[in-house]
């Protein structure tokens, strides 16, 4: 043991002196590897994300740049188009999440498989899924077309030739998509509920909807509230969607900012105006964001 000891002291000693030897040869050295691992870093943040914001903030600057935005006849049906997509995509999508969220609370192992095949969608890639739901919208041979006429021998509607129908159709596409995602964070809110509070409340006679409206809710409600912005600020950068299920059409009923953008800058060869059709999100996008932050600085959101 005491030869044992002897050795580690012996090796400890040994890295000692190399520290010290090192200090002394190249002063300040813990300084350099700290610049080592973090310089890297700050390099990738100002390429990847100082830099792009700032060239498309600058970019978007120039007020006459608005002013042809603002003159485009499609602009403010794209604003209406977006508002549309948010408040009812958004607010249906989780409000469809809270209500699921509550039935596969229940034990039974069906329920879990069930839950299993409920999440599939939004596992599988975006962009996939939503070229499929545009080959299954054709008017003429889609696949929801053909089972209308094999029922009822009746031709369905033109889901993609008709503006409003285009529009409904990107909803439910985003709400189908993303609903799965939504569901887990409210069933896992629901999970961290103390079942001893359900309990005293099934003793007092309380009814399932006695229990989600004193109960489940107002515990969950700054989780809803938070689920909520960040949805909202996450659909605003939506472009999958749109693009893949309408395209924008029919004749450019149906575009979002996002996709607006897009066009604008890659089809129209105009970057500048795409970048002001996306800086034109900002007025709503800002007060979101600041809302956010302070929701979550001050911690009231616990699952």
């Amino acid at each position: 043991m005491a030869i044992t000891s002897a050795g580690s002291t012996a090796r400890l000693g040994g890295r000692a002196v190399r520290h010290a030897v090192w200090e002394g040869l190249v002063p300040g050295s813990n300084a350099l590897w700290a610049g080592a691992f973090v310089l890297p870093y700050i390099a990738v943040f100002l390429a990847f994300v100082i830099f792009p914001v700032g060239y498309g903030l600058w970019l978007g600057s120039a007020p006459a740049t608005y002013r042809a935005l603002f003159n485009d006849p499609i602009y403010m049906e794209t604003v209406v188009n977006t508002l549309i997509f948010l408040a009812v995509g958004v607010n249906l999508k989780l409000f469809l999440a809270l209500m699921l969220s509550g039935f596969f609370m229940r034990p039974q192992r069906w329920v879990k498989w069930l839950l299993l095949i409920f999440i599939l969608p939004w596992a599988v890639p975006a962009i996939p899924t939503f070229i499929s739901i545009n080959w299954m919208l054709n008017g003429q041979w889609g696949f929801i077309n053909n089972v209308i006429w094999t029922l009822f021998q009746v031709d369905g509607p033109p889901w993609l030739d008709n503006g409003s129908l285009a529009l409904a159709s990107n909803i439910v596409a985003y709400i189908w998509k993303w609903m799965p995602f939504w569901t887990l964070i409210f069933l896992a809110g629901r999970m961290a509920i103390p079942q001893e509070l359900y309990e005293s409340a099934s003793v007092d006679g309380a009814t399932g909807l006695n229990r989600f409206v004193h109960i489940t809710f107002p515990i969950m409600a700054n989780l809803y509230l938070v689920c909520t912005l960040l949805s909202v600020i996450w659909t605003l950068g939506d472009f999958n969607t749109v693009h893949f299920v309408s395209g924008g059409g029919p004749a450019l009923q149906t575009h979002v900012l996002a996709t607006l953008g897009i066009r604008d800058a890659f089809e129209l060869s105009q970057p500048r105006l795409g970048m002001a059709a996306v800086i034109s999100a900002l007025p709503l996008l800002i007060p979101l964001v600041i809302v956010l932050m302070r929701k979550m600085g001050k911690g009231e959101v616990q699952l």
